[in-house]
């Protein structure tokens, strides 16, 4: 289902959108209330249990990769489908050169400590720590990562979603529940979440978005504010991107460890 984009919001400029501290329940309340929120209840253990053991067991389930790997091919979302050798050195070029940098930078520059920062979305949501490339997660693994975080660019986790036929339809039901107060995560959600207007903007760029693919991305403010950080998510911010760099990898497992060695800038590699 497509919904219209209202007037009202078309003319947003969604790139570094914002650019001033936050005021959050994670930046103004006492750690030990953080980590009680965070955790939540204890009758959302089991929850959050069954899906970590969903994601592990997602890795020995090679014919379910195939599967989603085979349908986002199909999708149009990725042009080529990489090895496991590509797969895994590249969701580690992913990590290492991408997601952790830009990650410790946007919490440096919000006065967030980075490791209390992950803990409290380890107690949130185990699972969303365990799967760096996302095609092993559950549909609600992927939109409670989402909602979780302030995206460097959503767009990935976009197309991912995309694997299940209801995830964009659901991920907008969840976002207009964390909105009202009545999703059942928001208490541990807002005790992580980074920037107050966080969901609203993503629920606005979402609806975007599915009318148009080519919608400008909504990327954090400091992934728009710096070069280096903005040549990166060129190759990793979406999946089509991100892909097409793991097929460039090498496929054999001495090779594999001879990149992880060697390079030091994912961008020579495409050079």
């Amino acid at each position: 289902m497509r919904h219209a984009v209202s007037p009202e919001i078309s003319s947003v400029d969604w790139a570094g959108v914002c650019q001033h501290p936050a005021v959050t329940a994670r930046t103004t309340e006492s750690p030990l209330r953080l980590l009680r929120d965070a955790a939540g209840p204890p009758r959302a253990v089991i929850g959050k249990l069954a899906r970590l053991g969903d994601v592990v067991s997602g890795y020995a389930a090679r014919r379910r990769l195939d599967e989603r790997l085979a349908y986002l091919h199909r999708r149009g979302h990725i042009e080529r489908v990489p090895t496991r050798v590509q797969l895994a050195v590249g969701a580690y070029d992913m990590l290492r050169f991408f997601i952790q940098p830009a990650a410790a930078d946007y919490y440096e520059r919000q006065g967030i400590g980075f490791g209390f920062h992950q803990l409290l979305r380890f107690l949130d949501e185990p699972a969303s720590l365990t799967d760096a490339v996302g095609l092993f997660s559950t549909r609600d693994g992927i939109i409670g990562h989402l909602m979780q975080v302030v995206h460097a660019n959503p767009v990935y986790d976009l197309q991912l979603l995309d694997m299940f036929d209801d995830g964009l339809d659901e991920l907008e039901a969840q976002l207009e529940a964390m909105l009202a107060g009545t999703h059942p995560r928001a208490r541990s959600i807002g005790a992580i979440i980074e920037e107050p207007d966080y969901h609203a903007r993503l629920l606005d760029f979402v609806r975007h978005w599915r009318a148009d693919p080519a919608t400008p991305p909504l990327l954090r403010s400091n992934v728009a504010a710096d070069d280096r950080f903005r040549d990166l998510e060129a190759i990793f911010g979406t999946m089509t991107t991100a892909m097409r760099y793991f097929c460039t990898l090498p496929t054999t497992l001495p090779g594999a460890l001879r990149h992880v060695r060697t390079v030091r800038d994912p961008r020579h590699v495409l050079d």
